[in-house]
């Protein structure tokens, strides 16, 4: 009966205008009507129980509603039919005389019928746990017969599986017998093959040691025979091509004639519209000089042989290795298009983490030295390989190398002077 009576002025508060809520219930005004009769619960019933001017608020709405009941309640003539909640709250909140005995009156009408409900409910208990039991003596009477038959037939199962598990047993002894013998003789024939094929093992071994050495011996000897005649045949040829390059330069140079001339042509005098041509004697550059590899690299059937990262620390060591190698064989790549010399670029191979693919340009054999072997030493290897007569150009500020060079008849060159060249290209 508090809880609807608390709903009705919840529901009034939302309704009136906020000067006519009272003071305490202001601020409970702006709430939705659950919420506030759950939160305002107590605060509502306070004013309803003090103040009289709040709770006829709250009945004139309820006398709208329900005109008929709030008539009865005032009579004290309440229809036997009547809800005794909705009687105990308009007798709260009209108070008409004797207005508590109406409320006691509706109390005792909900405790009757809640006892009623309580028996009825407690009857209709008792009658279906009866039903239960008597179906669970049923079926408890199918099952203890069920089980028994189940228990008949599981005992005849198990002497049944009883008597197979020992003729099981009896088969099993036999046949662990008899794989035993087998398996002592399969020992004994393994151990017997194992020493034949051990002894084949070792007879195939020296066999194959030996016919790995005679093929080893006869392709290093073929090997040999070719390279031999290989690099005999390269060579000749090389300094070949460079006698007649040199005969034809030397020729240019001097203005010598294609053809031998005739006696007569040698006598005095100058032929009308002639002037004399007198060849300038050739003189020794340094080291130095910023003509010397564009001299060297005139030379017919030159090679030029670059110490590459001699060259490239000198020119642009600050960039990361790839990027310094590709920035020589793009340079070197223009000067052999130019110049048609033979151009090799020796990279040291120790300075590699892993080894790397490089797209050589056209005309630039690029070589990285093996392990254990430095790129100075692939060098003068290059320039050993290089027949006698041949020019061999080696670019290099090293100071070995060049001293190297000079020994092996090649013509050092300071990696400065190829980084002037490549920066004019």
């Amino acid at each position: 009966m508090r809880q609807s009576v608390v709903e009705v002025a919840a529901e009034l508060i939302g309704a009136l205008p906020p000067d006519e809520v009272p003071a305490p219930l202001r601020r409970f005004a702006r709430f939705e009507r659950r919420k506030r009769a759950k939160l305002a619960g107590q605060h509502i019933a306070a004013v309803l129980e003090k103040d009289s001017g709040f709770r006829g608020r709250v009945t004139e709405a309820l006398r709208e509603s329900q005109a008929d009941l709030v008539e009865a309640v005032e009579a004290r003539d309440v229809p036997p039919a009547a809800d005794p909640v909705r009687v105990a709250v308009l007798a709260y909140l009209l108070r008409p005389e004797g207005w508590t005995a109406l409320v006691e009156a509706a109390r005792e009408e909900l405790e009757r019928s809640a006892t009623a409900s309580e028996e009825e409910a407690a009857e209709r208990r008792v009658a279906a746990l009866k039903e239960e039991l008597a179906a669970a003596r049923t079926a408890r009477g199918a099952e203890v017969d069920r089980l028994r038959a189940d228990l008949r037939d599981t005992k005849g199962e198990v002497a049944e599986l009883r008597r197979k598990l020992h003729e099981a047993r009896t088969r099993y002894r036999s046949a662990e017998e008899r794989a035993g013998a087998v398996a002592r003789e399969a020992e004994r024939e393994l151990a017997a093959a194992r020493e034949s094929t051990a002894a084949s093992e070792k007879e195939l071994r020296r066999l194959r040691a030996r016919a790995a050495q005679a093929e080893a011996a006869a392709e290093a000897a073929k090997r040999a025979a070719r390279e031999g005649r290989n690099v005999d045949d390269v060579r000749l040829r090389m300094l070949l091509d460079a006698l007649l390059d040199a005969a034809q330069g030397v020729r240019r140079e001097l203005a010598l004639p294609s053809t031998i001339g005739r006696p007569a042509d040698t006598v005095g005098g100058l032929e009308p519209g002639r002037e004399a041509h007198r060849a300038l004697p050739g003189r020794a550059l340094s080291d130095s000089d910023p003509q010397l590899l564009d001299r060297l690299l005139t030379l017919p059937r030159v090679h030029l042989v670059v110490d590459g990262y001699n060259v490239t620390k000198t020119g642009y060591g600050e960039l990361p290795l790839a990027d310094q190698r590709s920035r020589l064989l793009s340079g070197l790549g223009g000067l052999a298009a130019q110049t048609r010399a033979e151009v090799t670029c020796v990279f040291d191979g120790a300075e590699l983490d892993v080894p790397v693919a490089i797209a050589a340009p056209r005309g630039v054999r690029v070589l990285f030295s093996r392990p254990g072997q430095t790129a100075d030493e692939l060098i003068g290897d290059l320039v050993r390989a290089e027949p006698q007569g041949r020019a061999v150009v080696v670019v290099s500020s090293d100071r070995e190398v060049a001293d190297a060079a000079r020994r092996a008849n090649a013509r050092p060159c300071p990696s400065t002077l190829l980084l002037r060249r490549l920066g004019r290209s």
